[in-house]
């Protein structure tokens, strides 16, 4: 029977172009690789390489050989790799961007889990609704809400997610409740975006209805909004955690119940799938775990945006 270090210790000759080359990279003695190298061609029955004083050449036979049993190499490399990641305990520092609302009400306590059941693990999380790019940014991985654009990152997707109408106690005892969306039009609105104007798209009762709105504030921070809101500046859309952590401590009520915006996917978005330190692994899987109770448990993978 071929041993497989035999194998490797060719594909290692091949790759290093010399006997000495590859016994310093293997840590062995010139003799011991010569020596081994020579069993393999035993046991194959083949020359697979061409030895001369100043060269070292693949024979055809060679040259197939490396081909076909260096690929089997690396998918053992790589199942070794998995393993020792699989057996390793996570360490270091995961770096993670939410936006606002969600990173602030739901994704602390998937945080709070994954520091106590890792000690050697650190987590910075970044807060913002703005599309940082992972690369550029150093961040390991991100949560995304709604339509996600094509590019090279690799999605995992937890679920879905829409928006509720909300408004302050405040507000409606001083400009009264809408009744259908078209009463939108004569309140103010806090709107999440650059302009205090925008087209709400609901969905209710009749299908989808798009609204003008307007308003006399206007973020690009869910947070800003969020705080907006509270504070009885008009109607908002929030994302239906946060609106719901809110009506339920009565700092706002919901509006018009029968609408929220088209539900749009939640996922996790990561640079790359392969060679994923152990950590960011780990705090995928505890992620994933917890936030599919609340919002469903598919398991999908896409291309998305930066």
């Amino acid at each position: 029977m071929i041993d497989l270090n035999d194998i490797m210790i060719f594909a290692r000759v091949t790759e290093a172009g010399s006997f000495t080359a590859a016994a310093r990279l293997l840590g062995m003695p010139k003799t011991t690789v010569s020596r081994r190298i020579a069993a393999l061609e035993r046991e194959l029955g083949v020359r697979l390489l061409q030895r001369t004083t100043r060269s070292l050449n693949l024979t055809a036979s060679g040259r197939l050989y490396y081909e076909e049993s260096s690929q089997a190499l690396r998918t053992i490399e790589g199942a070794n790799l998995r393993l020792a990641e699989a057996r390793a305990e996570p360490a270091g520092t995961i770096r993670i961007s939410a936006p606002v609302g969600f990173g602030g009400h739901f994704l602390q306590d998937a945080i709070f889990e994954f520091l106590s059941t890792y000690p050697k693990t650190s987590v910075e999380l970044r807060l913002t609704d703005d599309r940082l790019n992972l690369v550029e940014s150093g961040i390991d991985l991100a949560f995304r809400t709604g339509v996600l654009e094509d590019s090279t990152l690799i999605a995992r997707k937890l679920g879905s997610t829409h928006r509720l109408l909300c408004a302050s106690p405040d507000y409606l005892a001083r400009c009264s409740t809408p009744d259908v969306p078209e009463d939108l039009a004569r309140h103010d609105c806090v709107i999440a975006g650059r302009s205090a104007q925008a087209q709400w798209l609901l969905e209710g009762p009749h299908g989808q209805e798009t609204i003008a709105v307007s308003g006399r504030f206007a973020a690009n921070e869910m947070q800003a909004v969020m705080a907006a809101a509270i504070a009885g500046y008009g109607i908002a859309q929030l994302p239906h955690g946060v609106a719901e952590a809110c009506i339920k401590d009565g700092r706002l009520r919901r509006v018009l119940d029968g609408y929220t915006t088209p539900t749009g996917g939640l996922h996790v978005v990561y640079p790359s799938s392969r060679h994923l330190p152990p950590l960011v692994k780990a705090f995928i899987e505890l992620a994933v775990r917890r936030l599919n109770a609340i919002t469903g448990n598919s398991d999908d993978y896409v291309i998305v945006s930066r």
